[in-house]
This record gives C-alpha cells, structure tokens and sequence, in this order.
C-alpha cells in the first residue's frame, strides 16, 4: 500500500496554516516581544560580588606590590604638584595618568575617572585641593584610529572600546574589567591607611560604580552623568554589554552592593555619543550605540529602587569645568594604553587553549560509560553559561502546515508551531513519495546559512543561492530522507542582531532561541508516523554549521551531525586581529559568547556531541578560514573518537570548493549512520 498525501492541504493531525505575511519577520518579532517582556520584568534579587566580578572579567591577578613610577613634572604650585605617572596592573598592562599631589599634610586619596573622551588634563585642576592626593587615570577613548590591523588590510570603525570588548569579551574578559583593574591597582598603591574615595562622570562614572561593588576599601563613590535604569541597555555602545548582568545587576541593585559605604549621585548630563565613528570606505563593522542623559526622573526612580542605601542624589551639581593650563598629552599615551590591551588579550586567547584542558580536567573521555558519567556538568555550562537557558516549552502540540511543494520524487509543507508565548518555530517539512503503510524513515535536519531561508536549500531562486546551497534538502529527499529545513532567526539585519543585544543582560545567546525551537519541533517530528526517532540527523552550513555545534551538544536525539563551512579553532576565528577572516574586523558583533575560549572551542563542542558520528565538510577556498586551522583543531576531535573506540565515526572532507554544499562525502555519511536505504 502506497501513503498519498498530495490531496490534503494540511499534514494529518495538525491544522491548516493560514497565516500570511513574512514567516521569518514574525519571528524575529516574536523573539523581539518576548525579550522586551523579560527586560521589562528584570526586577530580581542582588547577585552576589564574587558573580559580578566574573561577569566584568576580574580574572587576572594584579602586579604586586605596585609602583607607581612618576615620568615627569607638569605643574607646580605652593598648593601642590601635578606628575605624569604610570603604574603597573599586571604583566604587560600599566595604568597611565596623572597625579595630584598636595603640598599640604595628605589626609585622604582619591581617584577620578574622567570621561573616556576626556583626558586626564582636562579635568585635573578642578579636583586639586588641599590635603588631597588624586590619581586621574586614562580610560580607553571612543575614536577608531588605531582600530583595525592595516597589514592585512583590515580597518574598522569600532571604538577603541569596542575593537577592545569584542576579542576580551570571548575571553572572560571585558574592557570594563580592565578599567576597573586599573582603578584596584591605583588602590592597591594607595593602601588602606586614609580614607579613599573613587568618583567617575560618564564613562568614568560606570568605572567608578563597578570599582565601589567589587573592593570594599572604597568608602566613597561618586557616580557623575550615569546612574540610571539599565533595562535599555541594548541601546548603549556595545563595549558596555555585559553578559547576565539583568536583574541582578541593575545600577539600583549595585547601590546595594555599595552599601553602607557612601554612594554620591549626581545628576549630570552624560556626553551625547550618537554612535560609532561614521563609516568610511574600507572602515566599517562598528556596532550601533548611542549615549544620552537620563530624566531627572529616572535617576530618582532608580535610586528609590535601591530602597534604604546610603546614598545621595545631588539634582544640581557644581560645575567642574575649569581652565584647564596642562599642555595636552599627545596621541602617544592613548595608542599605548590601546595597544598593551589588545596584545594582552592576544595573548590570553593564545593561552586559552591551556585553559580549556584545566577546565576539562574532570571531563573522562576515555570511553563512551566514562563519557556519559562525567559529562553532566559540562551539558549543564554549555546551556547555561554559554548560551543560557529559557523555560521548557509545555502542553499540548499545536502545528499548523500548509503543502507548498509538489514534486515527482517529494511533496513537501510549511510547518508552523508555538513554543514559547510569542516564540514560535517554522520551517519546511519534505516528505519522499512512495512511502509504504507502517514505514518509519531516517530524519535529516537541513540547516540554512546567515540570512537564509528553507526554502533555498530546497527550490534556489537566485545562482548564488544554488552555487552556495545546492539545493541540499531537496536532494536529501530525493534520496528517500525524511528532510526538516527550519527557519533560524538569524535573519533580517539588525533586527535580529538586536536580539542578542537585548538578550545577553539577560543571560540570553540567540540560541537559547533556537535551541527552545528545536526541542518543541522535535517532540513534534519524532512523533511523526512516517519518522524513525532513533534516526535523527543534521546537516548544516555556515550559520547552519554554527547550529550544528551548538544545537546537537544540547539535543542527544539528534544521532548524526555535520558542521559545513564553519568548523574552525574558534577561538582565533572571532578575536585574532591578525587574520583576514575573522570576526574581529566584520559587523558580526552579535556572535559573541562570553568566556568561550576557556570554556568550549569546537573540539569541546565536538566532545558534547560524541560519540555520536560527526562529520566536517570543508572547501579549500572557503574564506571563512584556512585548512590548517581546521585540520588542527578536528586533530583534536578525532584523537578524542579514537580514544574512545569510536575512531570511524569522526570523518573529515576536503574539496576544491568554496564556502558552499558539497554533499558528497556529507551524503554517504548520512546514509551509513541512518542506516538508509
């Protein structure tokens, strides 16, 4: 007997899809909503400073003790003296600046934390009084002259700040971490025998409030033109992005880590950043970011949040301009303090490989029962720590389909279905003719690439989209697989790379997304009657192959998977600023996951996939990197099935291609392992 199902216009069991418009917008959308429901919500318990310190990226261990070494005279007065000083902060990294130091008996120490487009000379005589020795030290300013590498022909736009975040934020490191750094070690020097205070206005404002949360030897913070209600902060520069920072860590919730100590607010008018330098030829790849001053109002009801703190709101502050007489520091200081900041977290990535093998050490890859014995934690800070996590989608299944194509060799439907409130997945559904009463098929997971649709993996309307796609599902099918081409959200610009934006304060990777979808249209399609669910199997190519090494970790009913055009070290790939190719240079900015080089490069990812059969798909001349880089890191996951007595199930497939399907190699090792035909 021979199952039709060319007259129905829904799938058996599920309803008629009638919705119109463009699918992948409404979900992106949809996402959108959610995450703006989350933000609104973000009112939680205060974390503790040990969390906030590892979110800011408080890793390293500081220079002691510190000397702060005094590189020349500016100015001096019977009042006092004005030093240019440079202190140490840890290996290869300084603090830069100046100091105040009063002719009078020195009763209390202070630092003051400029804007980070104002320099330390700007500012330094409106805070010299009597009695008073004051550090000012250099933050990292907002321009791009040095943001890029010009060997290779790569320049970007990015604030110096940014080019910073983007390759520390991967490291568990942050730019903020680093300021604050500075500002411990400036501490550090002082000691704790007078009082110490730490004031900051704007940019220096944010370093000054995280300095008060994390050393306790700060009696008092002043907080200048930036305390305000944090749940916007996707709006912001991007170098102030911190991963999981809402609720806990709102700017209320930090008062009260400050607390009892002296917290002073004042409500001063932030500098306006209205974005990132303006794009040029050839410099481009900055992520939005604008900067304006909060309402009154919002200061207020900020503060009021933090309930019964020591603090004070000062409405009307004095003015702090004043004439400032310092010969203007050349660019010299701010592209050393640039440069040491890059080199250093150059340097921890390239280490970071040491860092992993510390943090796998319990892991026992020795066999598939040792694996499956020690794997637990690495499962639970993958999803949780990498990606995050959302709520299990519950209830019933409720799938709507609508037949949209109608071939000789397959038929195949659009797929819609709830997931989470407004989160919904979709996708297209191919089903192979001649399918026989009882019949259960392998199942293959076709995965798009960036701004990719199903339906170009399965009927191309463009060349390129054949070139790059080869039309891979509908050959899939037409080799009797079962195919699922779903829609990932990561289409439609910035609209989507806004959700990162939105989610990271939550602790919330795009995936976290995807993968919910995942799960809800698994539970659907491994019901199927025509679908084998012990026969799963995924296939996908560029951001289909970034899904392949981060859904299948997640998702153990998947048995099969191959990462096409994307399986990298991972690690260089998203930080080196000395290859053409990586992310560093490009406005991927929404790609980052914080603390992924100590944690999970591919070959890890690869080990939360084993040992189920894995495969690599690589052209030679696929511009998302090089061979060597890839062979040496499948090396590592191949050395790993071999350990474990599963050898033959890690293939890996060169060819003289670019960044595209081969399907060649890819498709034989589909039929093996799901055993099919």
């Amino acid at each position: 007997m021979i199952i039709s199902l060319l007259l129905a216009a829904a799938l058996p069991g599920t309803a008629e899809l009638t919705r119109s418009g463009d699918l992948s917008l409404q979900m992106v959308h949809g996402i959108d909503s959610y995450l703006a429901r989350q933000l609104a919500a973000a009112r939680g318990p205060v974390g503790t400073r040990e969390r906030f310190r590892h979110i800011i990226g408080l890793r390293d261990r500081r220079v002691s003790p510190v000397a702060l070494e005094r590189r020349g005279l500016l100015a001096s007065t019977a009042a006092h003296s004005i030093y240019e000083v440079r202190w140490p902060v840890f290996e290869g990294v300084d603090g830069e600046g100046l100091l105040i130091e009063p002719s009078s008996k020195v009763v209390s120490n202070m630092v003051v934390l400029p804007d980070a487009d104002q320099t330390p000379e700007q500012v330094a005589e409106a805070f010299a009084r009597d009695g008073v020795r004051v550090l000012i030290p250099v933050l990292i300013d907002r321009k791009d002259t040095w943001s890029g590498n010009p060997e290779i022909g790569r320049i970007t736009n990015q604030p110096h700040r940014e080019y910073i975040y983007r390759m520390a934020f991967q490291a568990g490191r942050h730019i903020i971490g680093y300021e604050v750094q500075k500002v411990l070690a400036a501490v550090d020097w002082f000691g704790t025998s007078l009082p110490l205070a730490v004031s900051g206005f704007g940019e220096g404002g944010l370093i000054a409030l995280y300095a008060g949360v994390v050393d306790e030897r700060i009696g008092t913070v002043t907080v200048s033109g930036y305390f305000r209600d944090r749940r916007r902060l996707f709006r912001e520069p991007i170098y102030r992005n911190v991963w999981g920072l809402l609720p806990s860590f709102g700017d209320a919730e930090l008062a009260r880590l400050i607390h009892p100590r002296k917290l002073i607010i004042e409500a001063r008018a932030h500098p306006a950043v209205a974005g990132p330098p303006a794009e040029q030829r050839g410099r481009a790849g900055a992520a939005p970011g604008l900067i304006d001053t909060p309402s009154l109002e919002e200061v207020r009801g900020e503060l009021a949040r933090a309930g019964a703190v020591n603090a004070v709101l000062v409405e009307n502050p004095p003015s702090i301009t004043a004439a400032a007489s310092l010969p203007a520091a050349g660019p010299e200081r701010m592209e050393r303090q640039f440069r040491q900041l890059v080199r250093y977290t150059q340097a921890v990535v390239r280490s970071s490989e040491k860092e992993r093998k510390k943090y796998w050490a319990n892991a026992d890859l020795s066999s598939e029962a040792r694996w499956a014995a020690t794997r637990a934690y690495y499962d639970e800070q993958f999803s949780a720590e990498l990606l995050g996590k959302l709520p299990v989608a519950a209830g019933p299944l409720r799938v709507e389909t609508r037949k949209i194509y109608d071939t000789q060799l397959f038929e195949g439907w659009e797929v819609y279905q709830p997931v989470l409130d407004e989160v919904f997945s979709y996708g297209v559904l191919l089903v192979p003719r001649g399918l026989k009463a009882g019949e259960r098929r392998p199942l293959v997971i076709a995965q798009h690439g960036l701004e990719g649709r199903p339906q170009e993996i399965v009927a191309p309307t463009q060349p390129g989209q054949m070139l790059t796609y080869q039309r891979f599902a509908a050959r899939l099918a037409e080799r009797g697989f079962i195919v699922y081409a779903p829609q990932n959200p990561y289409i439609h610009g910035g609209l989507f790379r806004e959700l990162s934006r939105k989610g990271d304060p939550l602790g919330l990777n795009l995936f976290a997304f995807v993968r919910a979808q995942y799960a809800r249209s698994l539970d659907w399609l491994e019901a199927l009657a025509f679908v084998d669910k012990d026969r799963i199997g995924f296939y996908g190519l560029s951001y289909g192959g970034y899904t392949a090494m981060r859904i299948p970790p997640m998702e153990p009913r998947i048995k099969a998977v191959i990462c096409s055009g994307n399986f990298n070290e991972w690690s260089w790939k998203v930080t080196s600023d000395e290859a053409t190719y990586s992310y560093q240079f490009t406005r991927e900015y929404e790609i980052g996951e914080f603390n992924q080089t100590n944690t999970f490069g591919h070959a890890e990812m690869a080990a939360l996939i084993a040992p189920r059969p894995f495969f690599v798909e690589r052209g030679h001349d696929d511009g998302v990197g090089i061979d060597e880089w890839v062979s040496y890191e499948f090396a590592k996951v191949r050395r790993m099935y071999a350990k474990m007595g599963r050898a033959e199930a890690a293939e890996i497939e060169y060819f003289n291609g670019v960044h595209q399907i081969w399907g060649n190699g890819a498709f034989s090792f589909l039929h093996r392992w799901l055993r099919w035909p």
